[in-house]
């Protein structure tokens, strides 16, 4: 395993580098949500069996183990949010939601990468834009699809993937605005480190990869809604820092 020195970082700066060498233009009216049937029927077809691989794979050379998967949110739209610790933690995320469509906004660089590109946009992820009116729009089509579809959108508020760090940095606002606009609550998943037990401990070095799945936070409707984001934000990040 790469060694990475994190001391004297900003919490989002990107440790590692994007494989991401093709053109890409994202367009003023680019559906960040598909809206094709053909395409949304294919990505959940195509999920099934991806799910039931990842599942063998994650549980025998990661240790996956959930935790606490009652704290999921039934019967309505919610936003997960989690720290980003391992190279497929998004597929994790994926697994934990199942069967739930989960969206994942991920950066730009992700959709220049060859083959790539085309099996994460079928696995429901969402490039986010760098330009205002970009933004504007990519929260205008979250925002709808939460308020009418039973849908998971997962964020990463600490910004960026640190492989194997195994503390909870400081968060961005854009999951908890999204969340709080959509009155749409927010499931903390924290991953940790753990040491290897039982069987694991015959052949694996690395320690286990557990997700603890933490219960939901609603945001606070007597608000205003800039108070309102700031709180879901402060109240989200310290109950995944202290837990």
């Amino acid at each position: 395993m790469k060694k990475y020195n994190y001391e004297n970082l900003k919490d989002d700066e990107h440790v590692v580098p994007s494989l991401g060498i093709l053109p890409l233009e994202i367009s003023e009216d680019y559906n960040y949500i598909p809206k094709n049937i053909i395409f949304n029927l294919i990505s959940d077809i195509l999920i099934i069996p991806i799910a039931l691989i990842l599942t063998i794979i994650a549980k025998i050379f990661l240790g996956f183990k959930i935790l606490d998967k009652e704290n999921l949110v039934k019967g309505r739209s919610s936003v997960t949010i989690s720290n980003h610790v391992h190279y497929i933690d998004c597929a994790l995320i994926g697994l934990i939601n199942f069967p739930e469509r989960t969206y994942f906004p991920t950066i730009e660089e992700n959709f220049k990468i060859p083959f790539i590109r085309h099996l994460i946009k079928m696995l429901h992820a969402i490039p986010i834009p760098k330009t205002k009116i970009g933004k504007e729009k990519f929260y205008s089509d979250i925002i709808e699809e939460l308020e009418n579809k039973e849908v998971v959108l997962h964020m990463y508020p600490e910004g960026s993937l640190w492989p194997y760090y195994e503390k909870v940095r400081d968060f961005k606002y854009g999951a908890f605005k999204i969340a709080s606009l959509a009155n749409a609550p927010v499931v903390p998943i924290k991953f940790v480190l753990e040491k290897p037990k039982g069987i694991y401990k015959l052949y694996k070095r690395k320690k286990c990869l557990h997700a603890y799945i933490l219960p939901a936070i609603y945001p606070n409707e007597n608000l205003d809604i800039k108070d309102r984001i700031a709180d879901l934000k402060e109240k989200t990040e310290r109950i995944m820092k202290e837990s």
